[in-house]
């Protein structure tokens, strides 16, 4: 009952934040651990570095309420560095960004070869209550436009939930659209970012959805248990 208690609480604070900040915004397979400081957008340039790894999506890659250093790309590189791998992680992350407007963004962030890119986008689609069939189609239109761009890069899907607001078949319907298009483009899949943070009070800020300093920490693993072994495995090569 308490952990119903916790989903329930988490889903109605859930859908109120991220619609708020909806309003301000003017727009396969599994690895372990140890900061990104690339503005939104902005292409890398680094001789010294074998790659990219491009983190596109809303406020919760941005880092709402956090310091850019202290949200899970930066996060992420911290680990990279620890390990010795050559790779830059940039938090190309927006918030309030649907997939509509990350679609219509993509081209410019696109401007930077990427090695690995980690698409975090869909709760905000969701919580508006659009279309199923649009969001699906525009993560893959997404998708397309990174294949087009470099075959050979390794696309991450971050997989969404959202609270039952819009009923149980929508909720079902939306949470499928991930683990769909990730086995549909032979991409990998974080099954759910916000695992082991949504919901949890200590892990989030004040407003009750964008976690905390901690939290992103623990988004960061979420996101390693899958990245690790994709860099592991091309630094093998």
């Amino acid at each position: 009952m308490r952990n119903v208690y916790k989903v329930l609480k988490f889903s109605y604070f859930f859908g109120v934040l991220l619609l708020m900040s909806c309003g301000n915004s003017t727009s396969k397979s599994k690895p372990q651990p140890a900061e990104a400081e690339t503005s939104i957008d902005s292409p890398v340039e680094n001789a010294d570095k074998k790659g990219v790894i491009l983190c596109f999506g809303d406020s919760l890659t941005a880092g709402m309420g956090l310091d850019p250093e202290e949200a899970f790309p930066a996060v992420l590189q911290k680990i990279v560095d620890s390990l010795g791998l050559n790779y830059t992680v940039v938090n190309s992350g927006l918030s309030g960004e649907t997939t509509a407007s990350g679609r219509n963004r993509l081209s410019w962030v696109l401007n930077q070869k990427t090695e690995v890119f980690l698409l975090e986008l869909g709760a905000n689609d969701g919580l508006r209550g659009i279309d199923l069939s649009e969001t699906r189609s525009n993560l893959q239109a997404i998708i397309n436009m990174v294949k087009a761009k470099n075959p050979d890069t390794k696309i991450i899907l971050a997989g969404m939930q959202i609270p039952p607001n819009m009923g149980p078949d929508y909720t079902s319907e939306f949470r499928k659209i991930f683990p769909d298009l990730a086995e549909e483009n032979n991409a990998y899949l974080i099954p759910f970012l916000l695992k082991d943070v949504g919901g949890i009070p200590e892990l989030n800020q004040n407003d009750g959805i964008h976690p905390t300093k901690k939290g992103h920490k623990i988004l960061a693993q979420n996101v390693w248990e899958v990245l690790g072994p994709i860099l592991v495995s091309s630094n093998n090569q």
